[in-house]
Order: structure tokens, then sequence, then C-alpha cells
């Protein structure tokens, strides 16, 4: 979903191997709608294995790519850490992030992935 150029992408439960093909199915529906900035949420992420990690470092990318504004919120201790181990603490929370990567608010409601479910639409319509 996408409000007042704001587009959300919201992450739950597991982010492994299973599900990161999730997070690049919910961040390209919501850049479809062409916002001007993005809010991915991990708040409510409970694990994050490397194949996640790699999953969220990837949809960055495209975000910034497309010329998308990224603000990342919730980064946990266990994905803060991982971001730790491979030197790159502050790439998803904006400090080791370039200049013009303007933040976002995040809006309630959007685009959600479930992880060890499927990623749905506000609608609870799976993509």
């Amino acid at each position: 979903m996408v409000h007042s150029g704001v587009g959300r992408v919201a992450l739950v439960g597991e982010l492994d191997l299973d599900t990161a093909p999730q997070v690049r199915e919910a961040v390209t529906a919501c850049l479809a709608k062409q916002p001007t900035s993005l809010c991915l949420d991990l708040t409510d992420v409970t694990f994050c294995d490397c194949a996640g990690l790699s999953a969220l470092l990837r949809a960055r990318s495209t975000v910034l790519r497309a010329g998308v504004g990224l603000v990342v919120e919730g980064v946990g201790p266990q994905l803060a850490r991982l971001l730790s181990l491979i030197g790159a603490e502050g790439i998803l929370t904006g400090t080791g992030t370039p200049a013009d990567t303007e933040p976002a608010r995040c809006v309630p409601d959007a685009v959600t992935a479930h992880g060890g479910a499927e990623a749905v639409a506000t609608a609870g319509r799976p993509f």
C-alpha cells in the first residue's frame, strides 16, 4: 500500500531460506505502486538467517536502484548482530547509507510478509 507517496512492507516471523523469496515479492509489489519512499518494518521479525539477511540486502539494493527513499524500522538485536558480523552495522538503519537516501515515515497497514506462511497484501490475498 502506498499512502502519501510512502510505501510500507512489514515482515513478520522468521526470515530464512524458505521465506526469503517473499521479501522480494513484497518489495516488488510495493514498488509497482510507485512510492517516493518505502518503509521496511522488521519489528515483528523473530529470526533471520544468512538467506534472510541476503534477501534484506537485495531488497535495499532494489529499492535504492529504483530511486526510492528507504527507511528500515525495528532492527532487532539478532539481526543487528548479523549485520555487525559482516561489517554492515548501519546499512539498513541509515547510518551506513548514502546521504541522498531520504528517510521515509512508515504508514500503517500495507504489504506484509509472514515468515513461515505467505506474503499477504492488506486485503489478506496471498501473492
